[in-house]
């Protein structure tokens, strides 16, 4: 018996594949601090919980392939209150936005084709790529200009036969960067004159910390190829509902994903019950998740900025970012923080972000971190990355 090719080219999670390492450092009694991984600790709202409590179907069937339509509907007062002007018929419900971005992949390029998606990215592109045939060409941005796009002409000379679409995930995982409304332009500018779709992964919409949020789809004359990828899982901490969105406007695009919905027959009909209820939750919730986010980028950032050799940018949204460190392979440091440092039996457990490259000589000296614990936790795990430091360039 062989294992099929395919899972080979299949990357592990720059995220998740150290987890033994933190399991074998917690059962040696060492407390790990994770900012490896986007689980943040904010409160889940109630209510979302109770209408799990208050569930009283006799039956727990099947939800529709492409949503309740209680859910899209809450859907659609959210995004509407922000101007994006959908209906109920403009959405798929998926799990998670994790799918949503597979499904984008699928209805928007053939096997062999291209999408232009800037590095560093969520390295879960890499799988959902490979999955559906596609390559992902980068454009590449750096932390010394804050991984800003570059200019549209450099864009513009990445685009080949073979590129189909461009992905933009603003609010950035995992760099923390928000692109420019003059950045959204360029891209709509391109898609519309080589005839590209635009994927619009904005998961972190409502964590931009000066100004207001840019969506795509504020952007006029793309309705026909935008893809908006959502999930909850962020917004209102509820990673473990696994529910997002697909949203379009084009009718054909919505008609063309529902074979693949309805193959795999429904999102979590409970889950869906459970995230009606966030779609609902009133706006100061999620102004004060704003604000104790902010709250712990500026520690975050402070305390970086007293690290020795640490190139850093304060990000202007999401909760993660992209930091430089004074050594040569940070996956060797990550291993490392978690086998062998420690102090009074705490350590750190950090991304290694050339996971999140697809140039293979990028990221090697750098790393994520998510900034998801309180500005207490988030203070002693930078302080735990400074000692480390000062020990490991020592050694």
């Amino acid at each position: 018996m062989s294992i099929s090719n395919r899972m080979s080219v299949i990357p592990p999670s720059p995220i998740r594949k150290l987890v033994p390492y933190a399991d074998a450092a917690k059962k040696r009694g060492v407390k790990v601090y994770h900012v490896n991984i986007g689980q943040p600790d904010i409160y889940t709202p109630q209510e979302a919980f109770d209408a799990v409590k208050n569930f009283e179907e006799k039956v727990l069937a099947y939800a529709p392939s492409n949503g309740l339509l209680q859910l899209r509907e809450a859907m659609v007062s959210y995004f509407n209150n922000l101007n994006y002007g959908i209906s109920p018929a403009d959405i798929i419900v998926t799990n998670g936005g994790s799918e949503a971005v597979y499904f984008a992949f699928m209805v928007s390029m053939d096997s062999g084709d291209e999408v232009l998606i800037p590095e560093p990215y969520y390295a879960i592109y890499n799988g959902f790529a490979k999955m559906a045939g596609v390559s992902i060409k980068p454009i590449t941005t750096s932390v010394e200009n804050g991984f800003h796009l570059p200019q549209k002409d450099k864009l513009e000379s990445l685009i080949t036969d073979n590129t189909k679409a461009i992905l933009i995930c603003s609010p950035n995982n995992p760099t923390g960067t928000v692109h420019t409304k003059e950045d959204l332009e360029n891209i709509a500018a391109l898609a519309k004159k080589y005839d590209l779709m635009i994927i619009a992964d904005e998961v972190y919409n409502e964590f931009v910390y000066e100004g207001e949020h840019i969506s795509l789809m504020h952007i006029d004359g793309i309705e026909d190829r935008l893809i908006l990828i959502d999930s909850v899982s962020k917004r209102y901490s509820a990673c473990g509902a696994r529910i997002g969105a697909l949203i379009s406007k084009n009718k054909k695009i919505i008609d063309a994903i529902m074979p693949l919905a309805q193959a795999r027959l429904c999102p979590p009909t409970i889950d869906q019950k459970l995230a009606e209820k966030l779609f609902r939750t009133g706006r100061e919730y999620l102004d004060e998740v704003r604000k104790e986010y902010k709250k712990r980028r500026d520690v975050v950032f402070e305390e970086l900025n007293k690290i020795d050799g640490v190139v850093a940018n304060k990000p202007a949204g999401a909760f993660y970012t992209v930091v430089k460190l004074p050594i040569e392979d940070s996956e060797d440091f990550a291993k490392w923080l978690l086998e062998e440092f420690e102090d009074n039996k705490e350590t750190v457990m950090v991304a290694p972000a050339s996971g999140f490259y697809a140039s293979k000589d990028k990221g090697k000296d750098e790393i994520r971190i998510a900034y998801v614990l309180n500005v207490d936790d988030m203070k002693r795990a930078i302080e735990l990355l400074r000692k480390a430091l000062e020990k490991y360039k020592n050694m």
